[in-house]
């Protein structure tokens, strides 16, 4: 026997630490089994069912509390390939009304990636009331299938669909970067939805649902303890008057083009009309949407093409006003300059020409529009004496210009907004050759033609800065997010344009001013409202001009700023001045007194060549 002291010692010490394993792992077993209720959830994930619950995507009011987007019911139909063996085929068919191949199809998919057979995918989505309650009824017979409830948006009015945008399934490309969508999730495609989808789509919940062998729901496992909340998308307060909105499509129903006002002060847009449009409860749905898809997508006229914002057109004559706050800040022109109007452009032998003879000064000129006029202020821009090249003077009158927004990114709060285009020295040096081309080259640049294009958007924000004197508030639609009702700061910060000649813009306005009292826009003024306006026919090189009409009333302390034009229509002063007189004037006086005139344009169809007006003016 060993009756060594330091053996004993360390027989109690090895002995001592089996004990404390011991211990350890039985407490640790303790524990999961009945202190952590994963493990055994994990271990009777066979009676139960993980379910996402989905969140109401956030309501969108307008700027006068109205809801312009709400959310109602919807229900998917799921499955896990897996579990559904012994479910009742011919019966889930019989609800769902579908084939017996339709149904081995889907269930094919449901197996196969990004699907898997023991993953749930959706197998029926976005189920109507009556198909959802027939389920239930029968919901013992199909074994591995289930109900999962979300909502769908809903539109109480048919309008603003392209400033709204719409949902729809997420992509795979961009469920696999983005942990929060799964396939089959809803995600906001375009407008306002894309723009603001991670506040509008709230955060998913998890719930944990018990089920008998008869594949009844029976309860939440443990209670609900293991559930997670759903939390609703929050509310978005747009700019937009709903009613305005609503009226101005009315006013352009038959005609293509489209309409932006803003309120220049705070840069608010307080309508924007693309035409033609669409209701946009059209794509809501799960079958339904997808065959109005494929209808408007085939369209001609091409309904989901949001103009607004994406279409680029030349201003025409609406262009001139840049023009004369330019020529004027640089000192080459003034109130009272004249110059001879042939009709048209003497030194190019009459072009661009004008419709009739024009003279008087800066003012009448801008009230009469004369495209002779604009196309000497555009050349002694150009060729300035201060600049020792043509081409530098054309830098500095380029780089003027896109101050005022062309050729570049507002940075407002709706994607997919096109910039526009001012061309560049290198631009024309590839076209016509390095020191080969000069103003009267490119004269047409003047009064708005040639290469230069701008989209609706800029336009208007174009009339808010003459509005405003020399500063405009980048061009946003949703003025708070949220109960708090958050802003982003860049959309109460102003932006000087590059003319803050203040004489300048008195000389101009006094023009626009002029064109509704006894110029091009005289037919349209507005009773009881002092308005500033500036006509435009727009040449288009694929067919009929562009009809144009640029404005912004009251001329003090001015509360809106609106730029339309009509595709192909031809006088900008009778086919645009119209929807923009009436609309000024229903927003700033609650009414519209002029109501055989707003009648007999409601009635023209410019699309379908109806009912058209007979009196035309520039």
């Amino acid at each position: 026997m060993n009756n060594n002291p330091h053996l004993a010692d360390r027989k109690f010490i090895i002995g001592g630490f089996f004990i404390l394993i011991a211990v350890v792992y039985i407490c640790r077993l303790f524990y999961m089994q009945n202190i952590d209720g994963q493990y055994k959830l994990k271990a009777t994930y066979n009676a139960l069912s993980k379910q996402t619950e989905f969140p109401p995507r956030g309501v969108i009011y307008d700027r006068n509390g109205k809801p312009l987007v709400t959310d109602q019911p919807s229900y998917d139909l799921m499955v896990t390939p897996k579990l559904a063996k012994g479910c009742d085929t011919v019966a889930l068919c019989e609800v769902l009304q579908i084939t017996r191949q339709e149904f081995f199809k889907r269930m094919k998919k449901a197996c196969q990636a990004p699907n898997s057979p023991r993953k749930q995918s959706i197998f029926e989505k976005q189920m109507s009331a009556e198909t959802y309650a027939k389920l239930q009824e029968k919901q013992y017979r199909f074994i591995g299938f289930y109900v999962q409830s979300r909502s769908v948006r809903k539109y109480p009015r048919p309008s603003a669909a392209h400033l709204l945008g719409y949902v729809n399934e997420v992509s795979k490309e961009k469920a696999d970067k983005d942990p929060y969508y799964n396939d089959g999730d809803y995600i906001g495609i375009s407008g306002i939805e894309k723009s603001y989808e991670e506040v509008l789509r709230g955060v998913k919940g998890t719930r944990f649902i018990v089920k008998d062998v008869h594949n009844k729901e029976i309860g939440r496992y443990m209670d609900g303890k293991l559930d997670t909340i759903a939390i609703p998308g929050k509310p978005l307060y747009c700019t937009i008057d709903a009613d305005l909105q609503q009226y101005v499509e009315t006013l352009l129903k038959g005609k293509k083009g489209a309409l932006v006002a803003i309120e220049p002060s705070t840069g608010e847009i307080l309508c924007m009309v693309s035409t033609p449009g669409y209701d946009p409860n059209l794509l809501v749905g799960g079958k339904e949407r997808s065959r109005n898809f494929a209808r408007l997508s085939l369209d001609t006229t091409l309904p989901l093409f949001n103009r607004a914002l994406q279409a680029m057109y030349p201003p025409g004559s609406t262009f001139k006003l840049i023009d004369a706050l330019i020529a004027q800040d640089d000192g080459v022109i003034n109130r009272e300059s004249s110059f001879a109007c042939a009709p048209g452009y003497p030194p190019m032998g009459g072009h661009p020409k004008c419709h009739k003879r024009h003279s008087g000064n800066l003012v009448e000129n801008i009230a009469q529009s004369c495209n002779s006029y604009f196309s000497y202020v555009f050349a002694r821009i150009c060729e300035n004496n201060k600049y020792p090249k043509f081409v530098d003077g054309y830098t500095h009158w380029r780089n003027q210009v896109m101050t005022f927004g062309p050729n570049t990114s507002l940075g407002t709060d709706l994607p997919f907004d096109k910039p526009g285009n001012v061309p560049s020295v290198k631009y024309y040096n590839k076209v016509f050759g390095e020191n080969r081309w000069y103003a009267n080259t490119i004269v047409s640049l003047g009064i708005g033609q040639a290469e230069l294009s701008l989209v609706p958007l800029q336009m208007a924000n174009i009339m808010a800065i003459i509005a405003n004197r020399g500063y405009y508030i980048v061009p946003h639609c949703v003025k708070g997010v949220g109960q708090e009702k958050y802003l982003d700061k860049k959309f109460k910060e102003k932006h000087f344009v590059g003319v803050q000649n203040q004489v300048a813009y008195t000389n101009v306005i006094d023009g626009m001013q002029r064109c509704f009292d006894a110029g091009t826009g005289y037919p349209e003024r507005i009773p009881g409202v002092i308005a500033c306006g500036k006509t435009g026919t727009a040449e288009n090189p694929h067919g009929n001009s562009h009809a144009v009409f640029f404005a912004f009333a009251p001329r003090d302390n001015p509360k809106i700023a609106v730029a339309c034009l009509i595709e192909n229509a031809g006088w900008g002063g009778v086919w645009a001045a119209p929807a923009v007189s009436l609309m000024i004037e229903k927003y700033l006086t609650g009414k519209v007194t002029r109501l055989k005139e707003e009648e007999r344009y409601k009635a023209v169809d410019l699309i379908n060549r109806k009912n058209l007006l007979s009196n035309e003016s520039h």
